[in-house]
């Protein structure tokens, strides 16, 4: 089994700690600290070398926003443009992702076993809606232009009432779901909602988290109005997508309940520059893009100051496929420390998505998905541009030319 020897960076473990001078060795798919005998010997001499980044946030089925350009895509299209999706999340640095609608078991697989390049993948197959929420695409003239459409292994996630949430909650689990996604409020894509109105009941959200926790499988929560927050917190969501409507008792929930804030912050500016670009969407959409975008930077310092547990997460879709660490530039404008930052898009992120025993952290005995970075790694508006290399699995699936034009 090949052992490489990185010698001569600093590294960043994934902890928060600061910066320090560490030889590392890859050891077929095992990161061991210090030097030792190797194959082969890189000199990484002025750069610093990160666990591979973790997203807990993408939808890499999601390729357009243009409802028209959707509409002209055949059906398996969707899973050719995943593969690519994928490629530009590995080449950015992002070694692990949580889909949050869209891929399904064959796709993870695909990935798991060597069939298409990308980062180790977790799925929550599709999002559960109640109906008229954030999932059904209802428009006035009776069509529904889903762009997730069902197939085997990914079903209709609209749904009412405790018993059908829950019978759906266990078709996800055996279709290989690693998470459930519950949308608690409305969205901005979501043609016939408003993002400040809660979505399903108490007693539904209650029976969808249950249902999930019963083997072990936690949940996640579309939730941008302060009530949908609120109401998922009391179920036991594990993460908060967004959460873009912070109220003091929200936050208070999610202190006392250890509840992850994921805020996806770049992804609201991305949506208001697409539509202003003539990106085609349906009626109030382009409205409530803005209002949305205008909120999140103060609820996010909110949750930052009261020490709400963060983990990054892009929403990339679309265009935003390896531009998710645009991220880290906006967590850090919001008020959360440098080192923080890479924290939460490293160590917190496995952690939230239960697979922290094996990436996040630069430790012995880890698997050696590994970022090297040129330059300060917390000039965050560098990023992905000053990434050299990127390793999964210990392999080096990226390599790029040094600022000086040197390979490294």
């Amino acid at each position: 089994m090949a052992r490489t020897l990185l010698t001569g960076a600093r590294i960043f473990d994934g902890t928060g700690a600061d910066l320090r001078e560490q030889d590392l060795v890859i050891d077929g798919e095992t990161l061991r600290l210090g030097a030792g005998d190797a194959d082969e010997t890189v000199d990484l001499a002025g750069t610093t070398v990160l666990p591979g980044f973790v997203d807990a946030h993408v939808h890499v089925c999601l390729s357009d926003l243009d409802l028209v350009a959707n509409l002209g895509y055949p059906f398996s299209y969707q899973f050719f443009l995943a593969e690519r999706n994928l490629r530009r999340t590995l080449d950015a640095g992002i070694t692990t992702v949580r889909d949050a609608s869209g891929a399904d078991l064959g796709i993870q697989r695909a990935v798991d076993d060597g069939l298409i390049d990308g980062p180790a993948l977790r799925i929550s197959i599709i999002a559960l809606s109640q109906t008229g929420g954030h999932g059904d695409h209802w428009l006035p003239s009776g069509n529904a232009p889903e762009i997730l459409l069902e197939h085997p292994g990914r079903p209709s996630g609209v749904v009412d009432g405790p018993d059908e949430a829950r019978k759906r909650v266990r078709e996800l689990i055996r279709n290989g779901a690693n998470f459930i996604k519950v949308n608690t409020s409305g969205g901005v894509f979501s043609p016939r909602d408003n993002p400040a109105h809660a979505h399903f009941t108490q007693e539904e959200l209650d029976a969808i988290v249950s249902e999930a926790a019963r083997v072990d499988v936690p949940a996640m929560a579309h939730a941008h109005g302060a009530a949908g927050i609120k109401a998922a917190v009391r179920a036991g969501v594990r993460s908060v997508e967004h959460g873009t409507d912070l109220d003091d008792e929200a936050i208070a929930l999610m202190l006392e309940r250890g509840t992850w804030l994921v805020p996806t912050l770049g992804v609201s500016q991305f949506i208001v520059d697409r539509i202003d670009q003539g990106a085609a969407v349906a009626p109030g959409i382009a409205e409530k893009a803005r209002a949305n975008h205008a909120m999140r930077a103060d609820s996010f310092k909110r949750a930052v100051d009261a020490g709400v547990r963060i983990a990054m997460g892009s929403d990339a879709a679309a265009e935003m496929h390896g531009r998710n660490l645009v991220e880290l530039r906006l967590m850090a404008e919001g008020g959360l420390a440098p080192l923080r930052v890479l924290e939460a898009a490293t160590r917190s992120a496995a952690e939230l998505l239960g697979v922290d025993d094996r990436v996040g952290t630069i430790a012995d005995g880890r698997q050696a998905d590994l970022v090297v970075v040129s330059g300060d790694p917390l000039d965050f508006a560098a990023y992905p541009e000053n990434i050299l290399r990127v390793y999964r699995k210990g392999k080096l699936v990226r390599r790029r030319p040094s600022p000086s034009g040197q390979p490294v």
